[in-house]
């Protein structure tokens, strides 16, 4: 009988000396979790995060190189002034893992609905900026939720302004965040760039990303759900570890393969036709530059 072949682990992680990764919302969940093994397996490793002493606090846990700059992906002010901070230092990877889940009605800084602000938008305009100096792969998490009720991108009222519901805008960003990478992952293909653009998803993982749920009920079904089903943080950073580190094609999609995805070793998994639309990803990616009036950096590097 064959043997079994060893599930990818942390473990496995390359040496990574010399390296530096920018992780958003690395405070917290599966984004700390990911700082605290790369940065073991010797990257230098930035959290981008929204409170500093949050993150400072964070970064105190964590055995090897580590800095803590601040970020806040709802206030495009807050995108532009940690690029512009940035500006010129190198860079391996970025790791788009912040975001925000199932929350009541709200508007970023700039005015947008919140989970599309934050999931995307701020994602799209702090890659487009940092890419100049981007060498290796930009890896963005998703989720499964973009395949939730049959999600597209709602082009003719993408704040939802109309009818919004938590979970349709939820799955609204994730969607985006699929569509984003197919195509960065094209622009850099078409320009001759050897970065790659990755997506990953954790999926189902017990952390505080749930807590935050508009709904009372919805929040119950989760806490039951963390404590029955859920895998807990350190198997969930793995997909985004597997994407970050390993030599994968670019627009790769990463996650558990366990039954429906929800837990399990990292592998690449499927996506719903909507995430596969390359003329809606050119469409999204023209909606959020003139959005972020942030314009493409594709081809700098």
């Amino acid at each position: 009988m064959a043997e079994k072949k060893k599930a990818w682990s942390s473990a496995d992680i390359p040496d990574l000396t010399g390296r530096t990764v920018i992780i958003t919302g690395a405070n917290s969940g599966i984004g700390f979790t990911a700082a605290d093994a790369l940065a073991k397996a010797g990257a230098h490793v930035v959290l981008a995060v929204r409170d500093p002493e949050r993150g400072r606090a964070a970064a105190a846990r964590i055995p090897g190189s580590t800095e803590v700059r601040r970020l806040d992906l709802a206030d495009l002010s807050s995108v532009r002034d940690f690029a512009t901070e940035w500006a010129g230092a190198p860079l391996h990877t970025l790791i788009n893992n912040a975001g925000v889940m199932m929350l009541p009605r709200e508007s970023t800084a700039d005015g947008f609905e919140r989970q599309f602000g934050t999931n995307h938008l701020g994602h799209f305009a702090l890659t487009n900026l940092l890419l100049p100096y981007v060498t290796d792969r930009v890896v963005t998490v998703s989720s499964g939720a973009h395949r939730w009720g049959g999600a597209v991108i709602e082009f003719d009222d993408v704040n939802m302004a109309a009818r919004y519901t938590p979970q349709r805008a939820y799955a609204q960003s994730k969607l985006a965040n699929l569509l984003f990478t197919l195509e960065l992952q094209r622009r850099l293909a078409e320009s001759g760039s050897s970065v790659r653009a990755l997506a990953a998803h954790p999926g189902y993982s017990a952390t505080n990303l749930q807590s935050h749920a508009a709904s009372p009920l919805a929040r119950v079904f989760m806490r039951v759900g963390n404590a029955l089903l859920a895998q807990d943080d350190r198997a969930g950073a793995l997909p985004t570890l597997y994407a970050a580190t390993q030599d994968l094609p670019g627009a790769s999609y990463v996650g558990p393969d366990g039954l429906g995805e929800m837990r399990g070793a990292p592998t690449l998994v499927g996506r719903s036709a909507a995430a596969c639309d390359a003329d809606a990803a050119r469409r999204l990616w023209t909606l959020s530059e003139e959005l972020t009036g942030v314009r493409s950096g594709v081809g700098v590097r």
